[in-house]
């Protein structure tokens, strides 16, 4: 891949990952590399089946995480079967058989097993080639939840049948590891070979760390014995850990190397400023910077006047004032004499930042250019009208006096398209961006400074992992005079009283929005509710109160005559989609309505939210959740009890978990086997301390 279009974190992401899966040098190193079709008792039909768990050598085999456990030192005897719960047994079939009805088109295959205290049965429904796998007189082992006491009944258990020759001893009379599997592989059979491969490679095991010192956990090799045949549970947590740190520890020494390197090969370019732009600015503000925004912008100059270019991530909460913090960023290299880029993911965003750096920069002498898809910065359009007229073409430089700040989307990344003299480059809402895209954007410069902005805030373990080589400062307090933001969590059935709390808002000269997952009716997910069909059917519910509708679908011009409209009050509900979640500012909205809460992420709900609540008014959120499912519920209540955005971000890590909350090609992370960003934030800060203490080309 060549350098420019190399996406360096994804990079660092898929090398870190190899590195994880060979985190461990052993001695010797061929051993544990050995392919798993050359051990003992495996076949080249086992093997391809191990193959289709990913399973190719003896490190992936000895690596592969049990899902569960099953205490087979207390089996439960089926008399004393009381409760309708998930439990383990073990007995002998004694009957079988298929049971079929509506001419042959439904089935139920049932076995007894006999454990000398009682008979439990095991059902399959619809499955008839179940009977193939059991014969009478087999050695069963059964695991689900009970479905009828009279008599004992499970659907569709997990089984496992005893084999003649199996070593009793891995199976029976212990804590017993239950993997993933793959159609044809017996759950014993594996584990049969994953002790044998233990056993024979354990000594080999070495450590990956002999200079660190680590006295309140196992050596590796202990830690993966501990982990496939743990003597207590709570071997396979400290095992874990282990096994966690050993893939922590490698991605914190990719990440400081990766810090080292760029502040070895790159000058920071002078851009701390002299004032002349920003006390003015200041003055014009018409409010004073809270202590966070100060404290933040102390910590940015410090690094625009430093030795390195500053790599720096701003966290701040809807509403904590970071546009501004942005914008003395920015004037700090306008008054250097740099060029300053900012991108935005939507060209709402874009168009309404564009506004407002217009509004603050005119009286400064300072030129703000907007360039999104449907918008070309003064200088091209100049340009094209000289082709047109036949004309001979300006120069190439769009700015020969650095003294510009250009607004835009992705369209500022277009090949051809120059950013002479670039000293500072700022990202905002950087999550909705791909990590190569804020790369390609700063290869536009000569190492230009780099701020990147998020009102989502990031949880500490992806921000200590996905954002290890930046340093992070956080706007942790609320302007002054914002309105209160009341949330409320309602069922479908709530609707007719919603409705009138809005048509009653309304009434009183405020705004709304009516927020839906999906454009298009065709879109929806079973039950859901899309924007198109619901703006014609509130116009009816809300009139005389007039009705907009707001879609990524939509033009821009389309786009930006119904925000003209919303921002002038000549409409007073606005429906839309997600496509207003981040950066859109009426302070005379006050209420916003999200019908299907739930198919939504809590960060999302909660960036949804902050649309709100901007001006001096008290604001209300309603999230109507058709889903009533406990988890559901529990979900949307996070946003009815805070409104602290870590908390929710933290909250939302937990429930969606960094693969789905980020998407993997999104973050760049590798794919962990034993680490849980979730909830290993104590691992995560461990690791870091610990990479410190390596050497640097460890």
């Amino acid at each position: 891949m060549s350098p420019r279009r190399a996406d360096a974190l994804l990079r660092f992401g898929r090398e870190t990952a190899r590195a994880i899966t060979a985190a461990v040098p052993t001695a010797p190193s061929a051993p544990w590399d050995k392919p798993a079709g050359d051990l003992r008792g495996v076949g080249p039909e086992r093997a391809a089946q191990l193959a289709r768990l990913d399973l190719h050598t003896v490190a992936d085999l000895l690596l592969h995480r049990p899902r569960r456990y099953e205490d087979r030192r207390h089996l439960h005897s089926i008399a004393s079967l009381t409760a309708r719960e998930a439990v383990a047994v073990h007995g002998t079939v004694v009957a079988q058989g298929v049971k079929r009805w509506r001419r042959g088109t439904r089935s139920v295959f049932e076995l007894i097993l006999d454990d000398g205290t009682g008979r439990l049965h095991c059902r399959w429904w619809n499955l008839p080639f179940m009977e193939n796998y059991f014969h009478v007189g087999d050695d069963v082992f059964a695991y689900g939840k009970l479905v009828s006491l009279k008599p004992p009944t499970i659907d569709h258990p997990e089984t496992e049948v005893g084999e003649a020759g199996d070593e009793t001893m891995i199976h029976l009379n212990r804590i017993a590891p239950i993997y993933p599997l793959t159609e044809g592989l017996p759950q014993r059979w594996l584990r049969a070979l994953i002790w044998r491969t233990l056993a024979q490679f354990e000594a080999v095991i070495a450590e990956p760390w002999p200079t660190l010192a680590l006295p309140d956990l196992p050596t590796r090799a202990n830690a993966l014995r501990m982990l496939h045949f743990p003597d207590q549970m709570a071997d396979v947590e400290i095992a874990r850990q282990r096994l966690a740190l050993d893939e922590l520890i490698p991605l914190q020494q990719a990440i400081r190397q990766r810090r080292r390197s760029f502040e070895a090969r790159a000058r920071g370019l002078p851009c701390g400023g002299d004032n002349r732009l920003m006390k003015p600015f200041l003055a014009s503000l018409g409010f004073k910077l809270t202590v966070a925004q100060t404290r933040v912008l102390r910590e940015i100059r410090a690094d625009l006047a430093g030795p390195h270019p500053m790599r720096r991530l701003l966290q701040g909460d809807v509403g904590s004032g970071k546009t501004a913090v942005a914008a003395c960023s920015a004037l700090m290299a306008l008054e250097s004499g740099f060029n300053v880029a900012l991108m935005a993911p939507t060209e709402i965003l874009a168009e309404q930042h564009w506004q407002n750096f217009r509004r603050w920069f005119d009286p400064l002498g300072v030129a703000v250019e907007l360039r999104t898809g449907s918008h070309k910065t003064e200088v091209e359009r100049q340009s094209e009208l000289r082709v047109e007229a036949h004309l001979p073409p300006v120069s190439s430089t769009l700015n020969p006096q650095p003294s510009t700040l250009f607004v835009g989307t992705h369209a500022l990344l277009t090949a051809g398209f120059d950013l002479p003299r670039l000293g500072l480059v700022i990202v905002d809402e950087q999550h909705k961006f791909g990590v190569g895209q804020r790369e390609q954007l700063v290869r536009k410069g000569r190492y230009p400074h780099l701020l990147v902005m998020t009102a989502t805030p990031i949880p500490r373990t992806l921000g200590l992992t996905l954002y290890g080589d930046l340093d992070v400062s956080v706007v942790d307090e609320l302007p002054a005079g914002r309105g209160a933001i009341k949330t409320f969590v309602r069922a479908a059935e709530s609707l007719p009283k919603v409705w009138d709390f809005v048509r009653k808002k309304l009434a009183e000269g405020h705004q709304a929005y009516v927020v839906y997952p999906r454009v298009e009716t065709a879109d929806a997910v079973a039950g859901g509710k899309a924007a198109m069909a619901e703006a014609e059917r509130l116009r009816a519910t809300l009139a005389p109160h007039q009705v907009g509708l707001l879609h990524g679908r939509m033009s821009a011009t389309d786009k930006d005559a119904v925000m003209a409209a919303f921002r002038a009050n000549r409409l007073q509900a606005l429906v839309a989609t997600s496509v207003i979640e981040v950066g859109v500012d009426i302070p005379n909205a006050t209420v916003m309505v999200i019908e299907n809460a739930e198919q939504f992420g809590l960060a999302q709900l909660h960036q949804l939210r902050g649309r709100i609540g901007r001006g001096a008014h008290e604001a209300f959120c309603v999230l109507v959740a058709a889903a009533r499912t406990p988890e559901a519920k529990a979900r949307l209540n996070v946003l009815g009890e805070t409104t602290d955005g870590f908390r929710i971000a933290e909250a939302d890590l937990q429930w969606r978990g960094p693969g789905e909350l980020l998407g993997q090609e999104q973050s760049g992370l590798p794919r962990f086997r034993f680490a849980n960003l979730a909830t290993d934030l104590a691992l995560v800060e461990r690791a870091r301390a610990l990479a410190v203490q390596l050497p640097a080309d460890g």
